[in-house]
This record gives C-alpha cells, structure tokens and sequence, in this order.
C-alpha cells in the first residue's frame, strides 16, 4: 500500500467516523437553523408597509409614500379604521394624527420637516451591519478551527492512551495516519462552513435583502473559504502534534497551550482593534489572523485587489512551514505512550 492510499484510507475512516457522531450532526443541523432563521425572520417580522388612513389630501398622501395609504371619505370612518385595528394611525386635517393606544412615531417623523442633510462620505452598509457580519465570520474561523483542533488532539491522545496507535502504526505509515486525519479534519470543516455560507447566500438572494450587504458579502465570502482551509490546515497539524505530546486525556490543555493561544490572540485582536484600520492591515498580512482580518477589510471594503492575494500567499508558505514542523513532533512523540513527551525531546530526531 502507497502512502497516498493509506492517507486516502485513514481520511475515508475519519470521515465515516465523524459522519456517524450525532454531535457533529446536531452541531451542523443548529448552525443550520441559526443561518435560515437569521435570513428569514427580518423578512418575516417586516411584513408589509404599515397602514395609515388619510381623507384624502394628495399633499399627505405624498409625505406617506413609505406606507399603505387608505383614503376615507371623512375623519369619523379614519377614526373608525383606527378602532377597529385596520390601520396604525389616520391623519385628519390640520394636520391631525390620530392612534389608538401610542403615538406612532414613525407617522409623525414623516409629516415633519426636517432639514436636508447632506452626506459627504455615505456608507452603504448600516453601522450594525458593519459590526455583525465581521464578528459572524471572525467567530465562524474560531469556533470551527478551535473545536475541530481540539477534537483532532483528543482523538490522537485517545488512540495513544488505548494503545490502537501501534495496530494503526503496523498498518499504515505514521506520515500517512497523520495527513488522513488532518485532511478529512479539513475537509469536514470546510464542507460544513461552505454550507453555511451558500444557505445564507441563497436565503439573502431569495429573501431580497440589502443589495448593498449582498454586494458586500459576496467577496468576503469567496475569499474567506479559501483563507479558511489554509489557516485550518496551518493549525490542524498543530494540533494533532500537541495531541502526540500527552499520554493521556488530562494533559491536553498544557500540551495544547501555545495552539490556543495561537486561536485565540488573534481572534480577539481583530475584533477588539475593528476600527484601527492600521492595525487591521498589520493583522491581515499575519498567518493566525489574515484569516479573519483580511476577509474583514474586504467586506469593509478597506482592501485593495492585491492585497488578499499576498495575504494567502504569505498564509500558504507559513501554512507549509508549519505542517513540517506539527508532523515532526507528531511524528517524533506518538509512539511514546508511558508519559507526557516534551517538545524539545520530539523536536530531536528519533
């Protein structure tokens, strides 16, 4: 057996695993939910234009153009309408707004003048917006590469503590027992981000949401995948190799330390330093957190075109770099299963 096919081979095992692991399967199932549910309840919740009953004055009826407007005949059927819950509000002459249990304040800021303001720089996205979809994407990458991470540690520490590591090691190369697991580790996570991402896409095209947020999104997204799977390769090695260091299941978190707080410096850097826009284009150029910073700025549109391609070729590079490192110490360290292995004792050639 080639070392592909045994890659190809513990991959395949890996993924039947995980496909058959109820957690993963409820995990992907709510994200799922969340993503539909935050497509579709503002489209839902927003209904259709308010009601509002006028008695026939054109130059009201025209300040009313955001709403539905019933004409009546007089102000004693547009009190009638009001009572009765047909519309939110009616306006009578004088002007006269009329409702039933509270002001409507959206009726009322129509009717009133107001002076124009003129924008010198106008943003298309709304400031909310601008701070939810970057945190969405920076937790997306954090929370999909910290879980899986350490689901690809314990599993290490599990075939090393019940002693399967050595069956496994007889049958196939450690190297290619090493790419499977990383490889289908990948794939999964890739595959359930990529669903998420396309169930949000459509729901935004079905529901017509903002065409400016669509606009917005669709480079971030084509660029975040990509950045996603090399920066998921470059810490999932990682991870496997601070697996190979501990013994048993207890020791996961110190062996694991320096990968988390690889995950989680940058993570909160970039969302802490949002509108440090200097400080966003140091992050996006850095391998731990052009993953998240450089999609940012692109959705911001603070990026030039060039500039994500040198991100990810800088993440590539260290991506490989590191995948040596991750499988020198995974490679040094799994077969010692009596006690914990330092790194400096993997790091040396066995």
């Amino acid at each position: 057996m080639t070392t592909f096919e045994a890659t190809r081979l513990v991959a395949a095992r890996e993924v039947r695993t995980k496909l058959r692991d109820k957690a993963f399967l409820y995990s992907t199932a709510f994200f799922l939910v969340i993503v539909i549910a935050s497509v579709a309840l503002p489209a839902l919740l927003s209904g259709g234009p308010a009601k509002v009953a006028v008695t026939g004055d054109s130059t009201v009826a025209a300040a009313l153009s955001q709403f539905e407007v019933v004409e009546v005949a007089d102000a004693a059927a547009a009190e009638q309408l009001v009572r009765d819950g047909e519309v939110e509000a009616a306006v009578l002459p004088g002007p006269e707004v009329v409702a039933l249990e509270e002001a409507p304040s959206d009726v009322v800021a129509a009717l009133s003048v107001a002076p124009p303001v003129r924008v010198l720089e106008p943003g298309d996205l709304d400031p909310f917006l601008k701070f939810l979809v970057p945190t969405i994407l920076a937790m997306l990458f954090f929370f999909t590469s910290y879980t899986y991470g350490l689901q690809i540690a314990q599993s290490v520490i599990e075939e090393k503590q019940t002693r399967i590591v050595e069956i496994l090691v007889s049958s196939v190369p450690v190297r290619a027992l090493l790419a499977g697991k990383v490889f289908a580790m990948t794939a999964l996570a890739f595959g359930q981000i990529a669903l998420l991402a396309i169930v949000g896409w459509v729901g935004m095209r079905v529901t017509d949401a903002d065409t400016g947020l669509v606009n917005a999104l669709g480079p971030a997204i084509g660029w975040f995948l990509p950045f996603f799977v090399l920066g998921f390769l470059m810490l999932a090695t990682l991870w496997a190799g601070v697996g190979a260091l501990a013994s048993r299941q207890e020791e996961i978190t110190s062996t694991s330390t320096p990968v988390q707080m690889a995950v989680l410096i940058p993570f909160f850097a970039v969302l802490f330093l949002q509108d440090n826009a200097e400080a966003q284009r140091i992050l996006s150029y850095v391998p731990f957190s052009s993953p998240i910073a450089m999609p940012i700025r692109l959705f911001n549109g603070d990026a030039a075109g060039w500039e994500p391609v040198v991100s990810l070729l800088i993440l590539a590079l260290t991506a490989a770099l590191l995948l040596v490192a991750g499988a020198r110490v995974y490679q040094n360290s799994l077969m010692r299963t009596r006690q914990r292995t330092s790194f400096a004792a993997a790091w040396k050639n066995s």
